[in-house]
């Protein structure tokens, strides 16, 4: 199998990041970026899931609960109320 050359362009801070990760790893990131390539080659698409941020179902619980004034200390009527509390 011959190798051949591919350029992309990332955020060096991604970059770096990913790199310090892989390293960890024992890999260089050539390595992981050939394993994302083959597993894509294999599963004929994106080897994991893209989906939206959406809150997961405990999430969802804690936003409800709040929105309700559960497991809150106390209930402001405005933000200037709380800062007097805060004693900001």
């Amino acid at each position: 199998m011959s190798a051949t050359t591919m350029n992309i362009r990332v955020d060096r801070e991604v970059k770096d990041n990913a790199k310090m990760i892989f390293a960890e790893l024992g890999m260089d990131l050539t390595t992981a970026v050939n394993i994302f390539l083959r597993q894509s080659i294999r599963e004929h698409g994106i080897p994991f899931k893209l989906k939206l941020d959406i809150p997961n179902e405990e999430t969802k619980k804690v936003l409800r609960e709040s929105e309700k004034g559960i497991g809150m200390s106390k209930k402001f009527s405005s933000s200037e109320e709380l800062f007097e509390d805060l004693e900001i």
